[in-house]
């Protein structure tokens, strides 16, 4: 710091030996005086060997009036950091006492030198004196290394970058985390801040541009540094630190905090009076003065209209913001595999109806019981590729399925441990069994439903027939190949689909004659035919069917799913 600098160097000799005593004299005298006033005022100002203290946060000359000017205004440090534009990650790690010394020393260094600049070469030590001490006593109101209490909370952030960036906050929400019992190696920080801290960051913004305007400097706002980001530069580290994982921006696992303040919500009220088309009533949230209303508010008024409703810089809090609980979440784990049903009496997910369930189990309840369990997921979502009613088997290879696990709390398993999974599923039951299991990618999921109506499907079926027939009388039917039908939705699952005309092709068909009202129906199909409407007719919904085919009324006794011809999930050897 020059004003230290100085002092020492006018101890050394000069060529004039008749004023160097005098000279000495006045040296030793100002810093006696000097040391009075920094001990009266607290302050310490660093020796020349502790001038690289000065140079840890980087500070430029054009920062001196926007430090001037915030602190004034009662902002933290590290909002002073973010409206000088600090983009550097490691200068908001450092303790909030070490970066509000270096902004007090770096604007004491400026006072010393105009205190040196001002006394000039006199040798007058009253002089001295008078403008060491104005210049430090000017500074008062923002120099001050006083502790911060509950009464200095900054207007801007509202304490969040002042009491939630040191070590007790940071065990706080590690501590919330390992509770869950995360198997973890990595995570992301998200952060969510109250409303209304864009308004004052607004308003702190326009209170120091006139400032740097005069100066003829610009202060855009999107260079200040984000309240977010300096949160996350400050902590984020510390937390993977305390939790032993790595911080990636694109991690899986996600650590959510978020910060409320009740006090200061009504700041944003005043914009649905100037920009009432911005906030509108939705559905999922509680108020209309969400962050990105607010954000879309302050992008349309004007700066003039803006100090009109709301102070600059804005007023100080009386308390500062509460800290929400900590919330977790990984990001959801897809397994798939094959399923071959041999109950009829089970159904695929659970029967419901009118509220009363009406059987006990289902296939997905089957499979994803014991896979909850080992990913300890909070939940599941269940798709296949088709379904089949409650009495018909799926045999064969099986059908397509795949299971979302929510939240889960472990997610890497090697291939013998999925090995073990799928037995452990296959000796829960002996309705179901199943196969090819494996860790899939969300993006691998959409295969499953690409171009599912494109592809074949093969049945086989008991058919019943009101008239006598012969094996002669079937073999009419062998010969029938990609017989276009048309089905109305079906009387039995109008409750839950849509009500329209779907054009389907009957691939081939091929028949087993049993004895004069019985035979087995082999039928390959495309995907999202309706089988049995198209050997009863469903009341004439279906045309052709298998009864006007054969002029006599028929029914399905028994229906198996012999193949769904989908190449995925890929085979797994066993």
């Amino acid at each position: 710091m020059k004003f230290g600098s100085e002092i020492h160097s006018r101890t050394e000799p000069s060529r004039s030996t008749g004023r160097d005593v005098g000279r000495k004299r006045t040296t030793s005298a100002a810093i006696a005086r000097h040391d009075d006033v920094r001990r009266r005022l607290k302050i310490c100002l660093p020796d020349r060997c502790d001038k690289n203290m000065l140079c840890m946060l980087s500070l430029k000359e054009k920062d001196r009036p926007i430090i001037r000017k915030l602190l004034a205004a009662g902002c933290c440090a590290r909002c002073v950091l973010r409206f000088c534009c600090m983009g550097t990650s490691s200068s908001y790690k450092q303790s909030y006492e070490d970066i509000h010394k270096e902004l007090l020393a770096f604007i004491r260094e400026e006072n010393s030198q105009q205190s040196h600049d001002a006394s000039g070469h006199t040798d007058d030590p009253p002089n001295k004196r008078m403008k060491m001490e104005d210049a430090i006593s000017t500074d008062d109101s923002v120099t001050s290394e006083e502790p911060k209490t509950d009464l200095d909370i900054c207007p801007v952030c509202l304490g969040v970058l002042q009491d939630f960036c040191d070590q007790t906050f940071v065990k706080q929400v590690s501590d919330a985390v390992k509770k869950e019992e995360y198997v973890l190696e990595s995570l992301v920080l998200t952060v969510s801040l109250p409303a209304q801290l864009s308004v004052r960051e607004q308003s702190c913004w326009l209170h120091v541009k006139q400032e740097v305007r005069d100066k003829s400097m610009c202060l855009g706002k999107d260079d200040v540094i984000q309240v977010k980001d300096a949160f996350k530069w400050a902590i984020q580290g510390k937390i993977g630190q305390e939790l032993g994982a790595a911080v990636l921006a694109n991690s899986q696992f996600e650590v959510g905090v978020g910060f409320a303040h009740p006090q200061t919500e009504e700041d944003c009220h005043f914009l649905a009076t100037t920009c009432p088309d911005c906030f509108k009533p939705t559905k999922n949230k509680a108020s209309v003065f969400t962050r990105m209303a607010v954000v879309k508010a302050l992008e349309k008024i004007s700066d003039e209209n803006f100090k009109r409703h709301y102070p600059c810089p804005p007023k100080k809090p009386s308390s500062k913001c509460t800290a929400l609980d900590t919330t977790c979440l990984h990001t959801s784990v897809f397994t798939a595999g094959r399923y071959n049903k041999y109950s009829r009496e089970l159904p695929q997910t659970p029967w419901v109806i009118d509220g009363e369930r009406r059987m006990d189990g289902s296939v997905e309840e089957l499979i994803a019981a014991p896979l909850l369990s080992s990913f300890r997921a909070d939940g599941f979502n269940f798709s296949s590729s088709g379904r089949e009613d409650v009495d018909v088997r799926t045999l064969g290879t099986g059908r397509p399925f795949a299971v979302e696990l929510l939240n889960p709390h472990r997610v890497k398993f090697n291939k013998t441990e999925i090995k073990q999974l799928q037995e452990t599923i296959n000796k829960s039951s002996d309705k179901i069994r199943v196969r090819d299991l494996q860790i899939v990618t969300r993006e691998a999921m959409s295969r499953m439903k690409e171009g599912e109506e494109e592809k074949t499907k093969s049945y086989s079926a008991l058919i019943w027939t009101e008239k006598a027939v012969s094996n002669t009388d079937l073999e009419f039917l062998e010969n029938i190949k990609n017989l276009k039908i048309a089905q109305k939705t079906p009387l039995r699952v109008l409750h839950r689909r849509p009500l329209a005309v779907r054009q389907r092709v009957i691939h081939s068909i091929s028949t087993t004659y049993l004895d004069t009202h019985h035979f087995t129906l082999k039928l390959c199909t495309q995907a999202g035919t309706y089988i049995k409407e198209f050997v009863h007719g469903d009341f004439g919904r279906t045309k052709p069917n298998l009864c006007d085919l054969m002029k006599t009324d028929a029914d399905i006794l028994e229906l198996d799913v012999e193949s769904v011809d989908i190449d995925w999930p890929p085979a797994i050897p066993d």
